[in-house]
């Protein structure tokens, strides 16, 4: 059986008075990075609840009578407030609907999807969980960035920027064990902080010549890629105009974006380009 025929084979549903919750991993932007499982959850939805960084052409394999509903957030800007999302989570499911929450990326990761499942079990909801692609792994693989390599990074560590400044000085994290990981630090969600986060990794004695990849709307055809430093990362998005969403990859496996990048977006310029040759010397601890 091709994964084309898997695809089209509709989810059974037990019919009941109360509907059940889809949590839905969309993957990182190119819709081809759903799971099978969530195309085809997807397919039998009656309700819709999908987040901003969803690719709107997941929408067209709805059926025509599905409801869908918009509650994306971006920086302080939100649809919805978390509270409402799980109530309209509720009140779809206690209708006997179908419900698909469809969020980009993983649900699970700094998704809120761990949230939103509470709720469903709070009120006896039934609920399912797809994981999905999550744009931590996934962005830096098309920027040709592996968070693991033999040579340069046994391990890797995805944290949220919006915690970077959430307290006095910005120490919410414990920067210096940070900053001595011999790994990868991965950050989702960090591009207004990411001064911040480069100035405290270099305070806590991470060198300040740590190569730096910043990935703009990873696998579609607006994919943007900046190169550089904790030193001098913060310069270079703000010459190259580079804006949220965005993944930033912290470590020496960013040497390897020059040699192994091999997706190439329709409308994306590289600016690696505009590095020198000796931006970067070895980081090894």
């Amino acid at each position: 059986m091709s994964m084309h025929d898997l695809s089209h084979r509709p989810v059974e549903h037990t019919h009941s008075s109360v509907g059940k919750i889809y949590l839905v991993g969309a993957g990182p932007g190119d819709p081809d990075l759903i799971t099978v499982k969530g195309l085809k959850v997807l397919r039998t939805a009656d309700v819709v609840i999908y987040d901003n960084l969803v690719n709107p052409m997941l929408l067209r394999e709805t059926k025509p009578d599905t409801l869908k509903i918009y509650v994306g957030k971006r920086a302080g800007q939100h649809t919805l407030k978390q509270k409402e999302i799980n109530k309209l989570l509720v009140h779809y499911a206690s209708e006997g609907k179908i419900v698909v929450r469809l969020k980009g990326g993983d649900p699970f990761v700094f998704g809120r999807g761990g949230e939103e499942a509470e709720e469903l079990v709070e009120h006896g909801i039934p609920w399912e969980m797809v994981p999905g692609i999550t744009s931590a792994i996934a962005v830096p693989a098309y920027a040709g960035i592996p968070v693991t390599h033999r040579d340069y990074a046994a391990a890797f560590t995805v944290i949220t920027g919006h915690e970077a400044a959430s307290k006095e000085d910005g120490i919410s994290f414990d920067w210096e064990a940070l900053a001595h990981l011999n790994g990868t630090i991965i950050i989702l969600m960090g591009m207004s902080n990411l001064p911040i986060i480069a100035r405290q990794l270099i305070s806590y004695g991470r060198a300040a010549n740590t190569p730096v990849a910043v990935v703009r709307c990873g696998s579609t055809s607006e994919q943007q890629s900046v190169i550089g430093t904790l030193e001098n990362i913060a310069e270079q998005i703000q010459q190259a105009g580079i804006t949220s969403p965005a993944v930033i990859v912290i470590g020496d496996v960013v040497h390897l974006h020059h040699t192994l990048q091999w997706f190439q977006p329709l409308l994306a310029s590289d600016h690696t380009k505009h590095m020198p040759d000796d931006a970067f010397t070895s980081t090894d601890d």
